[in-house]
């Protein structure tokens, strides 16, 4: 089977690009936006429209493949890619990749992606969501040459020999951290709540009292709505770096803070992500490095979850080499091509940390349904359900890609399907 034509679409995305060294200097809301001027290089607005790029494969057969491209939500920060320009991606798709896509055969996405995702232009490789969006098209082209799932294709060509069954889903509040964090305790999801903690004086506090007082309410919340008394979540937050500026960088008394938090989350395991930005990757490394010793040190069962300058399959080999962190985020836009977030998935689980297969409320149904079968394919620790912030939509979109793919894998396995 080959590729016959290539397609693409400016499309919109399920949240917002948003400058996020505005938002931690200080910028105020103003209704959903904000007021202020951007600081970030190619933002116009300090909150702006997402932008995604659909790319459609057309096969020799008449079906029709599809990826979005897509980027993160603040794109431009902790060493990533500048803000995503569908425009732009369009002429370099269209300029660069429909070349290489057009009649190729479609017998291993693992070639193909690799093609696509180490191909350079005179001014360097494609930007990170551009190879994102198309090699997820790629896979799913494959997927549907050999009438299967893309779990299903990720499994076989990687070798991971998991079985095929959803794994825990990590869902965000944005904002809205109260009703939003109810909705996740009825539905009774497995990671919560994010929260969105990137102010320090609107949302962390000065000496974090406003995380502390939120972790309270959070916990007691559980109690009180969890209709399951087994239900046991994971508390999961993203911090932004704001508890290091809290603390003026004072690792030690980052460490004290968050263990601190930990005895507020009993009997709840708690992972913050992001608590310190070190300023590069090498500084958050040893920074890390550092804090994870601290905590120890008092006892503290805590996790550290990376994000920010972990953007690279080879960002990530190194932090999980010096065991900087407990948790590590795969952020699957900004690794470029899908075939980099299966391998990180697979040498973070291969060594004993958790996998999170994550990524940004900034995406697509598409990248979204994408990620799912990926995360289930390397059995990643935990997958993100994205996108938008509204929580329902994001659990449902993945939730039951997870679903569906597991039920087809089963009956192929049994027999039921060829």
């Amino acid at each position: 089977m080959r590729i016959a034509k290539v397609l693409t679409r400016p499309i919109r995305t399920g949240f917002f690009a948003d400058d996020q060294a505005a938002i931690r200097a200080g910028a105020e809301h103003d209704g959903f936006a904000y007021r202020g001027d951007p600081i970030t290089p190619g933002f116009s607005a300090i909150r702006q429209a997402g932008e995604a790029l659909s790319v459609l494969l057309l096969l020799e057969d008449g079906s029709v493949a599809h990826g979005d491209c897509a980027a993160v939500q603040y794109s431009g920060a902790g060493g990533r890619d500048p803000l995503f320009d569908a425009a732009a991606a369009r002429r370099d798709v269209e300029e660069h990749l429909v070349p290489l896509l057009v009649g190729a055969e479609l017998d291993s996405f693992r070639e193909l992606a690799g093609r696509v995702d180490t191909l350079r232009t005179a001014t360097g490789p494609l930007h990170t969501a551009v190879r994102y969006g198309v090699t997820q098209a790629v896979l799913d082209a494959v997927a549907q040459s050999r009438r299967l799932t893309m779990a299903e294709v990720v499994r076989d060509e990687y070798a991971t020999g998991v079985e095929l069954r959803p794994v825990p889903m990590f869902a965000q509040t944005g904002d809205d951290r109260y009703a939003n964090a109810e909705k996740m305790i009825l539905k009774q999801v497995d990671v919560l709540p994010h929260a969105l903690i990137n102010n320090v004086d609107t949302k962390l506090g000065r000496q974090g009292e406003l995380l502390e007082d939120y972790l309270r309410w959070l916990v007691s919340r559980i109690g009180e709505l969890r209709p399951d008394g087994a239900y046991t979540p994971r508390l999961h937050f993203d911090t932004y770096g704001t508890v290091g500026l809290a603390f003026d960088g004072d690792v030690e008394a980052v460490a004290a803070y968050l263990a601190r938090l930990g005895d507020v989350a009993a009997p709840y395991e708690l992972v913050v992500e992001h608590p310190i930005d070190a300023g590069g990757r090498d500084e958050q490394i040893e920074t890390y490095v550092l804090l994870r010793a601290a905590l120890r040190r008092r006892g503290a069962q805590v996790k550290v979850a990376v994000d920010e300058w972990c953007n690279t399959l080879e960002d990530i080999e190194m932090f999980v080499d010096k065991e900087a962190a407990d948790v590590i985020h795969v952020k699957t836009p900004d690794l470029g091509g899908i075939n980099n977030t299966i391998e990180a998935l697979l040498l973070v689980r291969d060594r004993g940390l958790v996998a999170y297969c994550g990524g940004t409320c900034n995406e697509t149904d598409r990248s979204a349904q994408v990620s799912a079968n990926v995360a289930m394919a390397c059995a990643a620790g935990q997958v993100l359900a994205k996108p938008g912030m509204g929580v329902d939509e994001g659990l449902m979109i993945v939730g039951n890609e997870m679903a569906r793919v597991a039920a087809l894998a089963t009956a192929r396995g049994e027999g039921v399907l060829p």
